[in-house]
């Protein structure tokens, strides 16, 4: 009886940690994004602004085209860069349109309100994907 009893222990002790953990860790959710924006764009003086979130690296997020988004700033490799120190700037608008985004780009924290025109006139143009 004693020797049937080690028999079954030695059965349990050997099964137990034999079943392979599940290759995510064990967690349903995917990684977290590289990048996490809340991104305002006011279309003019008196129109709703308009607000979305956008996650990059993984994309996703609110913004209706999260992916293309992403892509056009990546692109623009620093996109909430200030402009040049010293930069001579047309004191010209394009429209009343701004664009404000905060939150984290890869590592680095945002803040930043970009408008359709002066020095930022030429990062406004490439932000069309994400702005529109």
């Amino acid at each position: 009886m004693l020797a049937a009893a080690g028999v079954a222990l030695a059965a349990v002790v050997t099964a137990c940690g034999s079943v392979a953990a599940p290759a995510n860790g064990g967690g349903t959710s995917p990684a977290p994004a590289k990048a996490s924006l809340s991104i305002t764009v006011q279309n003019g003086v008196g129109n709703k602004p308009t607000f979305w979130t956008l996650r990059c690296d993984p994309a996703g997020g609110t913004h209706p085209h999260a992916a293309a988004a992403c892509s056009a700033l990546i692109a623009m490799k620093e996109p909430f860069a200030p402009p040049p120190a010293h930069q001579m700037c047309p004191m010209i608008l394009a429209s009343a349109k701004r664009a404000t985004f905060t939150g984290t780009w890869f590592g680095t924290k945002v803040q930043r309100t970009i408008a359709d025109g002066g020095c930022d006139l030429a990062r406004w143009s490439k932000l069309g994907q994400v702005v529109n």
